[in-house]
């Protein structure tokens, strides 16, 4: 297989729950080269934790396979996108003294809050993914960028998103069964608002949601950083279950009507209105009230966003959401979906869209993530210096990346 001399072959690898994503980018330049694509049906894999180590690592495999045949040429690093419902996160604050001389603020005073920020004992057994540094505030006061001015007191605090370190070590695993070096794990979320967003948006405060099969994502910014990131246990799939479970049908038969006549909100007005399961009309078919289809969507929805707000907490302010809720992935084609997202969180709601230039087949909403730590991956080949404080990865955890190649 051929492969790029004057350039470098950078991979992204989403293991969800429903499938696996690859993209491979060519870093040539600063902007978004992508060369190859593959995609497997996911196996082994429950609300994106791996539960049996084979069949994930035969999915993963075929899609890494697939991708490296439409480039042309074999990855040499790869990105490896997080998400399960193990991953959790905590917020430590801490504050120091202005040391600086003429009680101006130094980047020494700066490093130091920021050390301690993030210096807070994680339970037994985790890991930590991505450290989310707020803004910094002097005396109180939001100060963005402090350094030099007068002050007595500086402040910051830090979002700490951690994992458990064995589920961590299986998606490590996986990678480097292939014998391919991950060069980070990024927060799916993260990756999806990397793509989806922009720095204006970033600014002005904005959320990203990404409706997975079997988890939802999201990733809220404000003052142009990622302040809050998390996983929620749900996604399409539960969705799936509950029309099963509500018209007893078969679970293929649900992601049939899911995929027909499911809403996020409901539009049906009158309970005659009704739809047939197979289409046919032939013996076995059956028809359902379309009005009660769009009942259990829709509440199963609204209980998905609204468990988002609560993970949110008291930061969420729609006041400070000014470019509102972006969404995306696969659960985000459900017709009604912006309108429902706009209800619980009070602002305009919108499917998301990359802001790079690819073609339309990885425009989709299930591409987002993908395509997020691809750019990510091949932006900060130019920006090498940047890998740690661009993604958090502290040297524990890099330590813990090695420890599980001697493995």
């Amino acid at each position: 297989m051929p492969t790029f001399s004057k350039s470098r072959i950078v991979g992204a690898v989403e293991i969800g729950t429903t499938k696996v994503t690859v993209l491979v980018g060519e870093v040539a330049g600063p902007s978004l080269n992508v060369i190859g694509f593959g995609e497997f049906p996911s196996r082994g894999i429950v609300k994106g934790m791996v539960v049996d180590s084979k069949a994930a690592g035969e999915a993963t495999h075929r899609a890494i396979d697939g991708a490296e045949k439409t480039a042309g040429a074999r990855l040499q690093q790869v990105f490896l996108a997080q998400s399960g419902a193990h991953i959790d996160g905590f917020y430590h604050e801490a504050s120091v003294n202005v040391g600086g001389l003429e009680g101006r603020v130094s980047q020494f005073d700066i490093d130091n809050v920021y050390k301690l920020a993030k210096h807070k004992a994680l339970p037994a057994g985790r890991c930590i993914i991505h450290y989310l540094r707020r803004p910094f505030y002097l005396d109180g006061k939001l100060n963005p960028s402090p350094e030099e001015i007068r002050g007595d007191r500086l402040s910051v605090g830090v979002w700490h998103v951690h994992g458990d370190q064995h589920r961590i070590a299986d998606n490590v695993h996986i990678i480097r069964n292939f014998n391919l070096p991950v060069s980070e794990l990024v927060l799916s979320g993260l990756a999806a608002g990397n793509i989806l967003t922009t720095p204006e948006e970033r600014q002005h405060g904005v959320l990203v949601i990404d409706l997975g099969g079997g988890t939802t994502d999201f990733a809220y910014y404000r003052q142009g950083r990622a302040c809050l990131a998390g996983v929620v246990a749900v996604g399409g799939s539960h969705l799936t279950n509950d029309l099963a479970l509500g018209l007893r049908i078969t679970e293929s038969q649900a992601e049939k009507m899911k995929l027909l006549h499911a809403r996020a909100t409901i539009t049906a007005k009158d309970r005659a209105d009704s739809v047939w399961l197979n289409g046919d009309m032939g013996i076995g078919d059956r028809r359902f009230p379309r009005m009660t289809i769009e009942q259990i969507a829709a509440a199963r929805t609204r209980e998905t966003l609204e468990v988002v707000r609560k993970k949110l907490g008291s930061l969420y302010s729609p006041a400070e959401t000014m470019a509102g809720v972006v969404l995306t992935g696969g659960a985000s084609a459900l017709p009604g979906i912006e309108d429902a997202a706009s209800r619980v969180f009070e602002v305009p709601a919108r499917v998301g869209t990359p802001h790079v230039e690819v073609i339309e087949s990885l425009r989709q909403p299930s591409c987002s993530t993908a395509l997020g730590l691809l750019h990510q991956g091949i932006s900060q080949q130019h920006e090498a210096n940047a890998l740690q404080s661009q993604s958090g990865l502290g040297a524990k955890f890099k330590n813990f990346l090695d420890r599980i190649a001697s493995v």
